[in-house]
């Protein structure tokens, strides 16, 4: 099945994000930006190698979470910094060496399959309006001939718009042979992987260019890049689903993190937010609602409802205001204005305005347990943790601190009583 190794550039700083947090670790759609490096090698490897250098630990742990078949190394940066000397030591298991970089989040496994042409270095190219600021790739006869830096370009070379992508397939052997031949003789000090293309040149090698799409091949390196790189991944998760029947209103004010499933005929309206792992099926989210890693059937949700994680709803109405977290709920409705955390609540049952499930005692987390069929009444707080049986009537403003059995009325409503004239009585007094 796969016939090349991908080695992952993952080591810098990215001090241009004006960030604590490592380059590779910015987020896109929910992931870090490496994450879809990997991913998508995956696809077509399974001897990928991530090299590592700035907070290498962290960026691993990270990683981790999501990829367990994949191998990590260090930098020597010290020795050998630069693009260079991130492939040094690396003994790649296959014929072929695909090396990729960290911090180009939109790449996709089917551009990489093109790779697959017989040379020795096949280097990524763009054709370009305006090659400004990009390496110059002089081509001749259908062979890469020269990579020139804009700084050293001649009058005539500037006027070329093929540039440097960034992305190789090395043949293994030539890697592994002229590795240890770069040299850091140049202004930064850095041993380059671009000089591998010159010592290619100099061998008589075949080098094939491959013009690739601009906006796979798009690198991240300022948070300005980062936005404009989410939008159009962003629409790339949208138009997916959109083709696969999903109805979503405006949806470029849709947000959907990687990960989200949705199924069947769901409409999701404008303002949504679908995080983490959440599951949709058959259901209706309305506007500005908020669903993280939850799962949703049969349901409709908002508008304005914050539906939080490990919440498991099921042909259940959620409306305007209501916020749900690690709740499991199966043919309920709650209508408005309603926090229900750590509860399970049946089917038939009715949640009043201004409902809270009281879970916290300042030290753990209590559940509530609301049978089938109860009707609880607005302004009712259920001080975990209790257990209401199923046909059970909560009046409006009780506070349920206790079990309630099948079939019973509770209420915790003190007598009313009016005191004639009190009002005149009150303000007169306030005026002397």
């Amino acid at each position: 099945m796969f016939n090349k190794s991908i080695i992952v550039l993952a080591a810098g700083a990215g001090t241009r994000m004006k960030s604590d947090t490592p380059k590779v670790l910015h987020k896109i759609s929910g992931k870090p930006m490496l994450y879809y490096s990997i991913k998508e090698a995956l696809k077509l490897s399974d001897d990928i190698t991530v090299v590592l250098f700035h907070q290498a630990s962290r960026v691993q742990e990270q990683m981790e979470k999501y990829f367990s078949n994949i191998n990590f190394v260090i930098q020597d940066h010290a020795n050998y910094p630069g693009t260079g000397g991130a492939v040094m030591g690396i003994t790649p298991k296959y014929e072929e060496v695909l090396v990729l970089n960290g911090d180009m989040p939109l790449i996709q496994a089917e551009e990489l399959k093109k790779f697959d042409l017989d040379a020795t270095i096949v280097m990524s190219v763009l054709e370009l309006e305006s090659a400004d600021g990009y390496g110059r790739v002089i081509i001749e006869n259908g062979n890469v001939k020269k990579i020139v830096e804009q700084k050293d370009a001649s009058v005539q070379e500037l006027a070329i718009t093929t540039a440097n992508a960034g992305i190789y397939q090395f043949e293994t052997k030539f890697l592994l042979e002229n590795l240890p031949k770069l040299n850091n003789n140049n202004a930064q000090k850095e041993y380059y992987i671009t000089d591998l293309i010159e010592m290619a040149i100099s061998q008589g090698k075949v080098l094939k260019p491959l013009v690739v799409n601009e906006e796979n091949f798009k690198g991240v390196n300022s948070k300005v890049e980062l936005a404009d790189a989410e939008v159009i991944h962003q629409n790339r998760i949208k138009k997916e689903f959109l083709k696969a029947g999903v109805i979503m209103r405006l949806p470029d004010t849709i947000y959907i993190e990687e990960g989200v499933e949705i199924q069947g005929e769901s409409i999701i309206e404008n303002g949504v937010s679908l995080l983490g792992n959440s599951k949709i099926i058959n259901s209706h989210i309305k506007t500005n609602s908020v669903v993280e890693d939850s799962i949703v059937i049969d349901s409709d949700i908002g508008p304005m409802a914050r539906i939080r994680p490990l919440s498991e709803l099921n042909k259940t109405h959620i409306g305007n205001f209501v916020e749900t977290k690690k709740a499991i709920l199966n043919g309920v409705k709650a209508g408005h204005l309603s926090y229900l955390g750590d509860c399970s609540i049946d089917e038939g049952t009715n949640i009043g305005c201004g409902t809270i499930t009281c879970n916290y005692d300042g030290v753990n987390k209590h559940q509530t347990i609301i049978g089938k069929n109860v009707f609880v009444g607005s302004d009712t707080q259920f001080v975990a943790p209790v257990n209401i049986e199923d046909d059970v009537l909560i009046g409006a403003g009780s506070c349920v601190t206790g079990d309630v059995k099948k079939g019973e009325l509770y209420l915790t409503r003190a007598k009313a009583k009016t005191i004639d004239g009190y009002f005149y009585k009150h303000f007169s007094s306030k005026k002397k």
